[in-house]
């Protein structure tokens, strides 16, 4: 069994998705994100290494690892590879193999945001600026908090923690990592 850390978005929720609560048995199509890309990075102690021949499924390329663990990639192709990434619930575009799992916990993620320019109501994800709440169900639809000095927080989407009996080992840790916190 693996325990595998998998974010889902709020608005791939709130557009498609299903609420799930602790315990519960999901099905997923995941991607591996950049983790630079998603709020601007510091995603250390949610990384998940994956390595193994590049397959393609419903013009999508796949990495199926000898684990069980079967995820979605972007970028440049290759016949194979090792890359380190952000599992990612993926619900738009092509479509490919799922990952079946038991939720293990849910913390939903609130992550600040700088308004930029000033005064011009476009808002940037503020990168380490972010904390996670536990709780017992994901919600269908997300807190957007108040603006303040040009500031604020948001609730952006869940964290995960799915294990699945089909994956037979726990994702590499990057040494050294931290979880940041805002």
């Amino acid at each position: 069994m693996g325990l595998w850390h998998v974010f889902y978005a709020d608005w791939q929720m709130e557009c498609c998705g299903t609420p799930f609560s602790v315990g519960d048995e999901v099905s997923w199509p995941l991607l591996l994100l950049d983790p630079d890309d998603v709020y601007g990075g510091g995603w250390q102690d949610e990384l998940t290494e994956v390595a193994g021949p590049v397959e393609h499924v419903g013009g999508v390329r796949v990495v199926r690892e000898e684990t069980g663990l079967t995820v979605a990639l972007g970028g440049q192709p290759r016949r194979a590879t090792r890359s380190v990434g952000l599992l990612s619930v993926e619900r738009h575009g092509a479509s490919w193999p799922q990952v079946t799992g038991r939720v293990r916990a849910v913390q939903v993620l609130s992550q600040g945001y700088a308004e930029t320019p000033p005064g011009s109501r476009s808002w940037q994800p503020v990168p380490g600026e972010r904390s996670l709440r536990a709780v017992e169900r994901c919600p269908k639809w997300f807190a957007d908090g108040d603006a303040e000095q040009g500031r604020r927080w948001r609730e952006s989407g869940v964290m995960v923690a799915l294990e699945s009996p089909s994956v037979g080992v726990a994702p590499p840790r990057t040494e050294g990592a931290g979880r940041r916190r805002g």
